[in-house]
């Protein structure tokens, strides 16, 4: 029974959503499975009894909810919805991880001890990166919590309305920088598509609204095109016996977003925002010759663009994506996205990791997702305490665009986008990495520090008398191998312990001084090394000599000890001098910084960062860098708007296309200095062939002033397009 605290209608409606819950749950519900998940349901409506949401609703809406999209989006089943219900019980009320053992059982305590958030600490560097480390550590024992976590983001972000604005700016940059990746690699499509739209919405709300009513005015139009367009295919895929099924699919606010920028065409002029997809039914055996059986009957009707041919059934993506893409010209003369697909494929893409394992048999062959998995679960084995390094190591390494490259003997390995001939030798083995001296790429001699590219078949070459060495840090991208290279050196330094204890002994013994641990200290501290093994390794080689030792423990008066000083002033600073860093002061109140990489002008929606003896850094609050800070550094998050003042100008961007034609640079000019009165900072212009492409830099006030200006532009005779562009 629900507690008494709950009204009689609150009662009726937790009932109602409890049953959607049990509607929702796909997997086998046995009496006893349904007992388990009744008694966690009533159990969590007790614990929460007394709570709200700071919607005003009661608390346990939010479990419920979590463990619906659970069980109908993921497909999980009956520990995973008990874990989903309680999944806050010992973060939000008085019970503690004991009581759910004892009340449920160890397996569903240790997933939810892995969702249970840590507390706000201020000796912390981030706690966002804390709680995003602990959840990414359970894929090493069980990956039902990042699951469960994953649907947690998801109500959280669709329930993100009753935030006050900066805690919407925080929780919506941390979702689109860990969560959405982290769905894409789990191959959730739907779940990373919702939160990638979702958190535009509160990043980039001016543009999401745009965009979205602008699907909205084309949809009927497009959805008759396509119906058309799919008929004839349709009719001929009944003449050949296959069976499937067509849809229309619309592309997500943030997809088409993306595909304006990468494009840079406007909206009306993106036809690929609206695309068919073909789902055959067949068994596993028969899928990839059915599907380019339906290849052939569409391009047996349509003029394909065999250029924008992908085949992700023969190399599936790393998360197990798998179909058939394919660029078709239509009636009407536009361009159609297709995509050709299995049921099972179509299963696998909405619902990822709990659809591979249903599908999974025994005899089949490890696929990119277990190699994905494996490769998480060495990163988690090799972190160290520190993170935010390591979700900027786990970013890189599992969240980067792949490249595939092969082996002498034909294997294909998937690595990071930008991976070089020493990430692959480490890959292959930390001894072949350590060894390491050149690679055959392709029948071509290539350096440590050449990038792969997909397709590349790589031939490691390797020489006893090689070994690992510090500036080969800067020939790796993949914190795999930085991991490894650093065991690496540390094992071929030890080597040198001996010789380097000897040498110190006898140098101590030459200056007059005890080799005691004070002074190896003094020594360390001096010259920046924190391990005895590097200690060793460098005086056996040279790099701690007597004159550097003697300096350190018998330093001169004068000019050697201020020279001494400098050095190490230097080498703390890794011999670089910390640039001056621009800030204007606003109405007297606090100084502030005006990021390059976004040049926020007045009237963009920005958000500002204050950190300890720093001016406030704004940003536009769609920029990358914004978002990357603020899924970082959440609580440096402060409220921020523009108070323009006439006086200050800001630097903003234009990238346009013309016609190449003359007077065309004395038009812009004049636009610009004599009608707008508008400052140049840089021009840069281009001929190709016909076209003219030109980047301007220049200081306005508002970007009202700066719309005028791209409204003007764009009537200059031969003007084509006017875009507004970032500093990167």
């Amino acid at each position: 029974m629900l507690p008494d605290t709950y009204s009689q209608e609150k009662k009726e409606e937790i009932e109602r959503r409890h049953q959607i819950l049990l509607d929702a749950w796909q997997t086998r519900k046995e009496t006893q499975d349904l007992e388990m998940v009744e008694k966690a349901f009533y159990f969590a409506a007790e614990a929460h009894k007394n709570q709200r949401r700071r919607s005003g609703e009661p608390y346990i809406y939010h479990p419920i909810a979590v463990a619906t999209i659970a069980a109908q989006d993921i497909g999980l089943g009956r520990t995973s919805i008990i874990c989903a219900l309680l999944h806050d019980v010992v973060e939000d009320t008085e019970y503690t991880i004991e009581n759910i053992t004892d009340m449920f059982g160890e397996k569903v305590a240790r997933v939810v001890n892995g969702l249970t958030k840590l507390n706000q600490s201020d000796d912390m560097e981030s706690v966002q990166a804390e709680n995003f480390k602990r959840t990414i550590s359970s894929l090493s024992y069980d990956i039902r919590v990042v699951l469960i976590k994953l649907a947690d983001r998801l109500h959280n972000m669709r329930t993100l309305d009753s935030m006050p604005p900066h805690k919407q700016l925080k929780i919506a940059s941390e979702t689109v920088y860990l969560y959405a990746p982290l769905a894409y690699r789990l191959g959730l499509h739907s779940i990373k598509i919702e939160l990638e739209d979702l958190a535009l919405k509160y990043t980039d709300p001016t543009l999401y609204n745009t965009i979205s009513a602008r699907m909205d005015g084309v949809r009927e139009q497009r959805n008759h095109e396509l119906k058309e367009f799919a008929q004839p295919i349709e009719e001929k895929l009944k003449k050949y016996g296959i069976p499937a099924e067509i849809k229309i699919i619309e592309r997500s606010i943030n997809s088409v977003c993306q595909r304006i920028r990468k494009k840079e065409l406007p909206f009306e002029d993106l036809y690929g925002n609206f695309l068919v997809r073909i789902v055959v039914d067949c068994p596993l055996e028969m899928e990839k010759m059915e599907c380019w059986r339906i290849y052939a009957v569409l391009t047996s009707i349509y003029r394909p663009n065999t250029a924008m041919l992908k085949d992700y059934i023969s190399i599936p993506k790393i998360n197990g994506y798998e179909s058939l893409h394919s660029v078709v010209m239509g009636q009407n003369g536009n361009w159609v996205d297709v995509q050709i697909r299995s049921k099972r494929m179509e299963e696998l893409a909405e619902k990822g990791f709990a659809a591979y394992w249903k599908y999974k048999t025994d005899e089949q062959t490890e696929s990119g997702f277990d190699e994905w998995l494996k490769k998480a679960q060495d990163l988690i084995g090799n972190s160290g305490n520190n993170a935010i390094e390591f979700v900027d190591n786990f970013k890189l390494d599992l969240f980067a665009k792949e490249i595939f490259v092969f082996t002498p003997q034909g294997k294909m390995i998937s690595m990071p986008r930008g991976a070089t001939v020493l990430d692959f030798a480490y890959y292959i083995h930390s001894e072949i990495g350590d060894h390491c001296i050149a690679a055959n790429v392709n029948s071509k001699l290539a350096q440590l520090n050449q990038p792969l590219r997909t397709g590349d078949q790589v031939e490691v070459i390797t020489s006893e008398a090689q070994h690992p060495q510090e500036k080969w840090f800067e020939y790796v991208i993949t914190a795999f191998a930085k991991s490894k290279l650093k065991n690496g050196i540390k094992e071929y330094r030890k080597v040198f312990r001996e010789e380097g204890e000897a040498l110190f002994n006898e140098i101590m013994k030459k200056i007059g001084e005890e080799p005691s641990k004070s002074n190896r200290t003094k020594i360390m501290e001096v010259e920046g090394i924190t391990s005895s093994v590097d200690f060793t390794y460098f005086v056996a080689t040279g790099k701690i000599n007597e004159q550097s030792i003697r300096s350190i423990l018998k330093p001169q008066s004068g000019n050697n000890s201020f020279l001494s000083a400098i050095t190490f002033g230097i080498w703390g600073n890794n011999g670089k001098t910390k640039q001056e860093k621009p800030t204007l002061k606003s109405s007297g109140e606090f100084d502030f910084q005006v990021a390059t990489c976004c040049n926020p002008i007045p009237g963009d929606d920005v958000i500002a960062f204050n950190f300890p003896g720093e001016p406030l850094h704004i940003h536009r609050s769609n920029c990358p860098k914004a978002i990357e800070l603020s899924s970082r550094y959440g609580g440096n998050i402060v409220k921020a708007k523009w108070q323009p003042k006439s006086e200050i100008a800001f630097l903003a961007a234009l990238k346009f296309t013309a016609l190449d034609q003359v007077g065309l640079l004395n038009k812009m000019t004049d636009l610009l200095s004599n009608e707008m009165k508008l400052n140049l900072h840089s021009l840069q212009m281009e001929s190709k062939q016909e076209l003219v492409e030109a980047t301007i830099s220049i200081y306005v006030h508002s970007t009202q002033e700066l719309n005028a200006l791209i409204g003007k532009l764009n009537k200059i005779n031969g003007v084509q397009k006017v875009i507004r562009i970032s500093n990167d």
